[in-house]
């Protein structure tokens, strides 16, 4: 199916939800923020939110430094 991440237009595979494609791509859930058809989503949902076609994601990791 397709969904943007980020602005891109991908195919994922079917009944991810949104905490198997940030861990899928390697990402820590911990310090992910996500939104959601412009809705933020709290961490605690992550697990229970399903990505469906046409949905557009934007996913912000932070990385510390300095």
């Amino acid at each position: 199916m397709r969904i943007t991440v980020n602005g891109e237009t991908e195919d994922i595979t079917e009944g991810l939800t949104l905490l198997d494609l940030i861990l899928e791509r390697g990402l820590d859930p911990g310090v992910v923020v996500a939104e959601l058809n412009y809705e933020i989503i709290a961490k605690d949902d992550f697990a229970a939110v399903r990505l469906n076609p046409g949905d557009s994601l934007e996913l912000l990791h932070f990385v510390g430094g300095g």
